[in-house]
């Protein structure tokens, strides 16, 4: 017994605390999780694929997306466009997989106030140290870029209150194996299943109540 209906979960939390490595192993994991592809207008990193990691899109392309209502949410973040198509989810809603977002908190909140059902999990970084390190050891950005994400995830890291979720991102397979329990939990709750659940439960009610009778 499972619904039908696709369940959205948000990953989101400072630049820098591993979202990325913890939603690619969970892809590796489960075949009913679906990674939600979201477009930007930022430049490709060294070993992003268009399609892949991204849609990489013009500035143009994008603001006519955000006027069209394509875009479930969207938000600029340090000078560039972000934001998730509408067909993500509507694709995902009626196949009973989980669509995974790797979304930032600007994000996350608005995908909390126009999707219901949606499940929202906040990845903290276990130390400061560890969050410089990530942040300082991507080498692709310069200082000023790095310093404009340190100042982000002090805003982000007040957030967390907002969220279902919060895991501390100790390493990647404890992080995985609590992300996933995530996943199970709220498959099984009554609210997900929405009308199976009610439907066996009055099933088996009947059941008994006719042995009961024949008794």
């Amino acid at each position: 017994m499972h619904g039908d209906t696709g369940l959205p979960l948000v990953l989101a939390g400072p630049s820098g605390g591993g979202k990325t490595s913890v939603c690619d192993a969970l892809l590796q994991r489960r075949t009913d999780v679906v990674f939600s592809i979201s477009v930007t207008t930022r430049a490709p990193r060294a070993g992003e694929v268009d399609g892949v990691h991204y849609h990489f899109v013009s500035t143009e392309r994008f603001q006519e997306m955000a006027r069209n209502g394509d875009l479930l949410e969207w938000a600029e973040v340090h000078g560039e466009y972000y934001g998730t198509p509408q067909s993500n989810l509507s694709e995902c809603m009626g196949s009973g997989r989980t669509l995974l977002l790797d979304i930032d908190v600007q994000g996350a909140r608005h995908v909390r106030r126009n999707v219901e059902s949606a499940v929202l999990v906040f990845l903290l970084p276990p130390s400061a140290e560890r969050l410089l390190e990530r942040l300082h050891g991507r080498g692709s950005e310069d200082a000023m870029a790095v310093q404009r994400r340190m100042q982000s995830a002090l805003s982000e890291l007040e957030a967390v209150d907002e969220f279902d979720y919060a895991v501390v991102n100790e390493d990647l397979v404890s992080t995985v194996d609590v992300v996933e329990s995530i996943i199970v939990a709220e498959r099984a709750s009554v609210q997900n299943l929405g009308s199976s659940v009610l439907e066996e439960a009055a099933k088996l009610a009947a059941e008994l109540q006719e042995t009961m009778s024949g008794n």
